[in-house]
């Protein structure tokens, strides 16, 4: 299992591909509503990926992971026969080990300092957004009693909130707003949403304040056009690179302090009693990213003057 699962974590860096091809198939005004594009089929692979595993498991628990290989073979066979390349050959490099590997990608963010702290953000909403992931099942359960099935349907309804803000509406609010009023709406609503998970004392609320949860999946989208309109044509594949890698960083931290928040706070022994703890926690990075995203755009202004 544990040699699967490293197998399946490596095949896992073409996610960084996917947002590399976008990065290079759009114009630069384009990127963050394609970049909300792979979030939409992430939301939307939320929804259909359990339920279909579900329907499978019923024919033997090895049946879903059969299923899943062979949606990656289709997956490979269409990108290799009939997807275009996206890359022009002007605008590639030859392959270098020193940079072929996370120590030597980051090393390499250096040369774009004015970028730099926007890479934070991302890596600091990656850890908030671990709360809901890492929690969500036992705090539903806990608080309010949840049913496995209960839990599920919220999992296919955040799934599809996610698809629909990132696949249709930042198709209209970055146009609309710009990139960088985007993220600002986008951490005002994550903000929100985190604030009201935490205090939610019935089960229907949950329902609703994964409305204002949902639209603050603008943000991500906005930041990566944000930095990938700073990063040469020749060098966006690196650029996602480094940022799967430390999303990856995120989701190896993420799970262990939002666990972590929400034994401690619902334990008898307690000093104070407040499962919403792991959610208050993402609402702090997120107000953290706000501020350092808010000194990057400042210094990215001075930088273009």
């Amino acid at each position: 299992m544990f040699v699967g699962r490293i197998i399946a974590g490596i095949s896992g860096a073409s996610f960084t591909t996917a947002s590399a091809y976008i990065a290079d198939i759009s114009e630069p005004e384009k990127r963050a509503q394609n970049f909300g594009m792979v979030g939409a089929a992430f939301g939307l692979g939320f929804i259909l990926g359990p339920l279909i595993g579900g329907l499978f498991a019923d024919f033997g628990s090895r049946v879903p992971f059969l299923i899943a290989a062979g949606l990656s073979l289709l997956n490979a066979l269409y990108g290799y026969f009939v997807l275009p390349e996206s890359l022009s050959q002007e605008n590639r490099r030859p392959f270098d080990w020193k940079r072929a590997n996370p120590i030597g990608t980051f090393i390499n963010l250096k040369r774009h300092k004015e970028i730099i702290w926007l890479i934070v953000v991302i890596f600091l909403l990656n850890i908030a957004g671990q709360s809901p992931q890492s929690t969500w099942t036992y705090y539903t359960i806990l608080k309010f009693e949840w049913s496995t099935k209960m839990v599920g349907a919220s999992l296919a309804f955040i799934g599809l909130s996610i698809a629909i803000v990132q696949g249709g509406l930042i198709r209209v609010i970055v146009p609309k707003l710009g990139q960088e009023k985007s993220v600002y709406l986008g951490f005002a609503f994550s903000l929100l949403g985190y604030v009201l998970f935490a205090f939610a004392n019935q089960g229907w609320m949950m329902f609703a304040f994964m409305v204002p949860f949902a639209l603050g999946g603008i943000a991500m989208p906005a930041i990566q056009g944000i930095i990938s309109n700073r990063v040469p044509n020749n060098e966006q594949g690196e650029m996602q690179g480094a940022i799967t890698s430390l999303i990856s960083v995120t989701a190896i931290i993420g799970p262990v302090l939002m666990t972590e928040l929400f034994y401690t706070f619902t334990q008898s022994t307690a000093s104070v009693y407040f499962p919403g703890a792991p959610f208050m926690m993402s609402a702090i990075l997120v107000t953290i990213s706000l501020i350092i995203a808010a000194f990057s755009f400042k210094k990215i202004l001075r930088h273009k003057l």
